[in-house]
């Protein structure tokens, strides 16, 4: 008897699954100053109005995490380094490599989604991206995902196929297929089989970007870190570390750390939403609570944190509550017009440039969460750069429309280690200086996660990166300074005979991860030095360009050049810029005089060749004959 309930339970739970289960991947994204939650599966989400435990089918049960518990400590994990800019690039990339042999592709790393997937080369409907389609043909390994009870088919019900739509309308559909996926050659963790889509379409954002796609690092079936986890091979957590402002970069982890003592913590309920949620109780500005309801920070969806997303986004009214809070504490800074006419920026002049004392002219934030532990925010936290005036800054923090989500974005977590730890639900923040973190990663036997000395109160503990510049190890973007010229000299652990024959292919590796054209780097001097090989390398401005951008700089500085395995790994001995020199009255117009002078000599001798023109013609037809001059003598014709 024991035996059928048994079975009719299960019975039940089967068909409870299959017909309540609803497959979702919502992306938090910004548009015109608004921000959106759409679900990209369903025409409609459904939500529980009221908290309830797991479900038996539910993928988020404490089962599977168990399981991995025991053996947590002892997993590897994928150290990945982060490149791009929030603000400048609107995201974060990272790379990784897929088929065999690998090909190369840079991804968005996004929480708020649950698929990972590239342009594929039978896509007719996609843009121009930072590297080439993947090519199923060209990979040994690669296998398409065949059509089943567990996917959506395509029309002729033979592969898998996927399909995504995002706030700004934008699209992604394709098939799925499988094949090795590796995280790089600094990665402890070996290359893994995973499922991953592969583009047919794309429209909108999607198809103009410059990243080639997406990295799902969202709960769902498809996404890369359930992948991972459910292959046993990392633990069911990853980290990220956006870079601080205008300097970009920073660092991942797909797998376990060993948290800090004194990172914050917050609880993270996966039953709450498809989203990873924290529980944000009040904001603190200049020490003091916003006088909010603290149910304001638990509409709808609650509070999310999403990395696809660049600012962040309160419900109505803790923004205005925000906004006073913040306009109140700015006595002596003046408010103006934001540097895009198109949106109504909150921004204010008077400010000190150097962000490192931007705590001197705004306030600090607190978010408090349900355990009473506070993150503190600077002001880089909530505020970006004005791109017109120098010294002024815009708040990054805007109303979410009508939506009752707060979404928090990456503008909130810069210079701030983010642990998703998904096996204890719960996610942990703490400060340090993520444009360094990742070189302090990568250090052989060094702990992983001390301190910059930006950040030296989280520990007593210091640990310098390993190949940044002896005379510099962080870099400051200069604000009106204009360059004309950067230098830098590397070392690259390969052969100097192997090297040299590639070394034009190598210059274009370099010019493809600075974002420039390869006539822009030029190699000034090579040579052996023992097993290794010296190169000194020149990136010089652009053809019509008199300077060089200051974010091309903090790539070299930054160590955001990761290259081709084939070249090995390199250490950045040293570099410099030099100033863009003042050009003089002559040199600044010499084209437009030079273009002014050929015009005035092409019309001039327009006009010449027609002055002259006209007056043969009229010489010809009005002939000058003397008066003693002879005249033939005329036949004179009968009448």
């Amino acid at each position: 008897m024991a035996r059928l309930i048994q079975l009719a339970i299960l019975f039940i739970q089967f068909f409870y699954c299959y017909y309540n289960y609803i497959p979702t991947t919502a992306h938090g994204v910004s548009f015109n100053g608004t921000s959106f939650l759409v679900d990209s599966s369903r025409s409609a989400m459904i939500l529980p109005l009221f908290l309830s435990p797991p479900s038996p089918c539910t993928k988020f049960s404490n089962t599977r995490r168990l399981l991995q518990r025991s053996n947590a400590n002892a997993l590897p994990n994928a150290r990945m380094r982060l490149h791009d800019d929030l603000l400048i690039n609107g995201y974060y990339t990272t790379r990784l490599w897929i088929g065999t042999p690998p090909q190369r592709f840079a991804l968005i790393v996004d929480t708020g989604s649950s698929v990972t997937y590239v342009p594929c080369s039978s896509c007719e409907q996609c843009g121009r991206h930072q590297d080439p389609k993947f090519q199923p043909d060209l990979s040994s390994t690669y296998q398409p995902v065949k059509c089943s009870i567990d996917c959506n088919c395509d029309d002729e019900k033979e592969q898998c196929v996927y399909e995504r739509q995002y706030a700004e309308m934008s699209t992604s559909s394709g098939v799925l297929g499988e094949d090795n996926i590796s995280f790089g050659n600094l990665s402890a963790l070996a290359p893994q089989r995973i499922v991953f889509g592969c583009e047919n379409m794309e429209t909108g954002d999607l198809y103009s970007q410059h990243a080639d796609g997406i990295m799902g690092l969202g709960r769902g079936d498809l996404s890369i870190v359930d992948h991972l986890v459910d292959k046993g091979v990392i633990s069911d957590s990853f980290s990220l570390c956006y870079g601080g402002m205008g300097i970009g970069g920073g660092a991942m982890v797909l797998g376990g750390i060993s948290p800090p003592s004194d990172m914050v913590f917050s609880q993270s309920d996966p039953v709450r939403s498809p989203y990873y949620n924290i529980d944000l109780k009040e904001i603190h500005v200049a020490g003091k609570a916003l006088p909010l309801n603290p149910t304001v920070f638990d509409g709808k969806h609650g509070t999310i944190l999403d990395s696809g997303t660049t600012y962040a986004y309160l419900p109505e009214a803790a923004f205005v509550s925000f906004k006073d809070a913040i306009m109140k504490e700015l006595h002596s800074l003046k408010p103006i017009r934001g540097p895009d006419p198109n949106y109504n920026d909150i921004c204010f002049s008077g400010a000190v440039s150097d962000i490192s004392q931007l705590s001197s002219s705004f306030p600090a934030v607190e978010m408090v969460f349900g355990n009473g532990q506070k993150l503190l925010l600077s002001p880089e936290n909530y505020l970006f750069r004005h791109s017109k005036a120098r010294g002024a800054y815009c708040l990054g923090i805007f109303q979410n429309g009508k939506d009752p989500t707060t979404l928090l974005g990456g503008i909130v977590v810069r210079n701030t280690l983010v642990f998703y730890d998904r096996e204890n639900s719960k996610i942990g923040f703490w400060k340090t200086n993520c444009s360094e973190l990742w070189e302090r990663l990568h250090v052989d036997g060094a702990p992983p996660l001390a301190p910059s000395s930006s950040y030296g109160n989280n520990s007593n503990t210091e640990m310098p990166p390993s190949m940044a510049p002896t005379d510099q190890q962080h870099y400051v973007l200069p604000d009106e300074k204009k360059i004309g010229q950067i230098t830098f000299e590397m070392m690259l652990n390969v052969d100097y005979s192997d090297l040299k024959l590639h070394i034009s292919e190598l210059a274009g590796f370099i010019a493809q991860e600075l974002g420039i054209n390869s006539s822009q780097v030029h190699m000034l001097n090579s040579m052996e030095k023992g097993n290794a090989s010296y190169i000194e390398w020149d990136v010089v401005p652009s053809g019509s360009a008199d300077c060089i951008s200051n974010s091309i700089v903090a790539r070299v500085a930054e160590y955001h050049m990761q290259l081709p395995d084939t070249f090995g790994s390199y250490h950045l001995i040293k570099w410099e810029i030099k100033a863009a020199a003042k050009r003089t009255w002559w040199q600044q117009h010499f084209l437009v005089v030079v273009l002014a002078c050929v015009v005035a000599f092409i019309f001039g001798s327009l006009a010449f060749g027609i002055w002259f023109a006209w007056g043969h013609r009229k010489q010809a037809l009005n002939p000058y004959k003397p008066v003693d001059a002879v005249v033939p003598e005329q036949e004179l014709q009968p009448l």
